[in-house]
């Protein structure tokens, strides 16, 4: 759980390092992150399988509580503290739910990416232009 949480993380980073050369690579990094939360995601459902806890369910007090917080916080430090005081099961859901966030979130940035793409271009389409453009053609 941890090396899939890590790679997710890291993933993004490296994309978006990886941007300003290669949109290919950004967005192939960004998908690898998606695959890694996935990977993440179904390891938090499977251990409140395990555990017989329930998942909260959408619409339920706790489920839209936690969603609000995942909209309105992106500070680390403010969910560190609320799983300080909580049971498993409830750090469990937490996590579920932000993960499910983070995902809708890279997905978006996917769409834009891939628009972005379609409209102008990659690094290397760019240079292309730019040397035909300087050799008249």
């Amino acid at each position: 759980m941890v090396q899939a949480a890590r790679s997710g993380k890291q993933n993004i980073v490296e994309g978006c390092a990886a941007a300003s050369t290669s949109a290919k690579t950004e967005i192939k990094l960004i998908n690898v992150a998606k695959a890694s939360l996935k990977e993440l995601l179904e390891d938090y459902e499977d251990f409140l399988k395990t555990r017989n806890a329930p998942q909260w369910q959408k619409g339920s007090v706790e489920y839209e509580a936690m969603r609000n917080l995942g909209r309105t916080h992106n500070d680390p430090e403010f969910f560190m503290k609320l799983v300080e005081t909580r049971p498993p099961e409830t750090i469990a859901n937490m996590a579920i739910i932000l993960i499910n966030q983070a995902d809708y979130l890279l997905f978006k940035q996917l769409e834009r990416l891939s628009a972005d793409f379609l409209k102008n271009g990659g690094f290397s389409e760019r240079m292309t232009a730019l040397r035909r453009k300087n050799r008249g053609f």
